[in-house]
């Protein structure tokens, strides 16, 4: 082990044993370790049970008292120490930032948790792009637009951040090191920009405490987030991601490896109490456009599984456009990965947000993190907070019609209520037609009466259509929403 890796491994050794130690009784035993992420100035997920658990000695009885509810909750450890139990919460009313506590007891052992707020959780994950902090992190990325004036502006002690450190392991870990705080510009620098643009949209428009957590990690596969007992259940994850692995563990960077970033940074985290999930990552599984719906699927439904509340919302980014260092404007490998995240959207309680209209094709952290998270947020108010005027996602294709030298594309009705537009005021772009030769030629493209109408000197009987099906398509089409719309294709050549 080299210095580098033995001062990390000393360091977070340093803040489990800061942050998680079990209080100690006066016979000098350890009666009570509460989970990691139940700590001071957390939010508390409203309108569901809270769940508070943890390890005690076996057998032993727990309570639990909290200042939003008269009644003692109790329960009994199993064998092996472990304590779970729920406390019921009600919702909470606009402008509501009553500070709540909540004591967990023996008869020996206090822990007394304090500067609690009852509003709405995020969960927020996956690889470097949502773990993009509003700061700079030379030389891999250069801050969130605006960096220095977002940050200063960031005081929201009403907005409240968790940041897991970044870790694997080999073994599932019952802690997590991290530490609840409120929303500063001290705080914020190192956070997530998307989580936080999130989240300061939900705080502005419901006026109710959020709580943000991230548990991100950057050029981290999708398979590691996943637990192995779930990859190893379904034959095609077992076959592709965990059998290579055993055969040779040390072979791939650990955040490559299957569940590694699980064990260390998502296990222990449930099942706290969330309103629902985001996620943005991708990028480490670009080249697997055929399997990942299969592999995102097993993710989605395994944490739905172990947060134990039900089908909650998965809202997740589809990828930006990225050139992948050549300069091939007709590849379109990275479309088809993006056609496969669109398949995940069956489903049920999943959105995906596009991000074609922002991308930087040169370079695969993009900085517009904030139209990023507040699409995100705009899901989140429309499908979960009963903003049901705000349109949540971009111009979807209804059907359409080859008209001789023409193809005319309508859109469905609930997608383009305020309009089709162009975010430049140019013509719509990035539009392709081909014939019977299968050969496309790009197309000129006319918005009238919320209808795009293409033709090209090129093809003369167009049989098939492309939008924005190539890596690095910088997009301008869109609703007068600002939401742009998803690449398709009407053929399976």
């Amino acid at each position: 082990m080299n210095y580098k890796k033995m001062k990390f491994f000393f360091i977070c050794i340093s803040l489990v044993t800061t942050f998680f130690q079990l209080p100690i009784n006066l016979n000098g035993q350890q009666n009570i370790r509460l989970a990691s992420i139940l700590q001071n100035n957390m939010v508390i997920q409203q309108g569901k049970p809270f769940t508070v658990w943890g390890k005690t000695l076996p057998n032993n009885i727990i309570n639990v008292q909290c200042s939003w509810n008269s009644k003692k909750f109790s329960t009994s450890a199993d064998e092996e120490g472990k304590f779970l139990l729920e406390i019921p919460v009600s919702f909470v009313k606009n402008g509501n930032f009553t500070k709540h506590h909540l004591t967990v007891f023996d008869k020996d052992t206090h822990i007394d948790l304090s500067n609690l707020l009852i509003g709405e959780v995020w969960f927020c994950s996956g690889q470097s792009n949502m773990e993009m902090s509003m700061q700079p992190a030379p030389p891999w990325h250069k801050g969130v637009v605006d960096f220095e004036k977002e940050i200063a502006a960031a005081n929201m002690p009403n907005l409240r951040l968790y940041k897991a450190a970044k870790q694997t392991s080999i073994n599932q870990l019952d802690t997590c090191v991290g530490k609840w705080e409120s929303c500063t510009p001290e705080t914020v620098a190192l956070f997530s920009g998307v989580a936080y643009y999130f989240g300061r949209k939900l705080l502005m428009d419901l006026n109710i405490p959020i709580g943000l957590v991230e548990s991100a990690i950057g050029s981290a596969s999708c398979q590691s987030f996943i637990n192995r007992e779930v990859l190893f259940s379904d034959t095609v994850l077992r076959k592709t991601y965990l059998e290579p692995y055993d055969k040779n563990p040390t072979e791939k960077n650990p955040v490559l490896c299957p569940s590694l970033v699980y064990n260390a940074m998502i296990h222990a985290l449930m099942p706290f109490s969330i309103k629902g999930i985001l996620w943005y990552q991708g990028e480490s599984n670009a080249g697997e456009y055929i399997k990942y719906p299969r592999l995102f699927s097993a993710l989605i439904n395994s944490w739905r599984k172990e947060f134990n509340q039900g089908s909650i919302p998965f809202y997740f980014v589809q990828m930006t456009p990225y050139n992948w260092k050549k300069n091939d404007s007709s590849a379109f490998n990275y479309a088809l990965f993006r056609a496969s995240q669109s398949e995940v959207l069956k489903m049920p309680n999943t959105a995906m947000v596009s991000t074609m209209d922002i991308g930087e094709p040169d370079n695969i952290h993009p900085r517009q993190k904030k139209v990023v998270g507040e699409r995100l947020a705009i899901v989140a108010l429309n499908r979960n907070y009963k903003q049901r005027h705000l349109i949540s996602e971009g111009p979807i294709v209804r059907n359409i019609q080859f008209n001789q030298s023409t193809a005319i594309i309508h859109f469905k009705k609930a997608t383009i209520k305020s309009g089709l537009s162009t975010n430049d005021g140019l013509p719509p772009k990035h539009f392709y037609l081909a014939g019977e030769d299968k050969v496309y030629h790009l197309a000129t493209a006319s918005l009238n009466a919320n209808r795009i109408y293409l033709t090209s000197n090129e093809v003369k009987y167009p049989k098939a259509i492309r939008y924005a099906f190539t890596n690095y398509p910088v997009t301008n089409f869109q609703n007068n929403s600002g939401f742009s719309a998803n690449p398709f294709r009407t053929d399976n050549w």
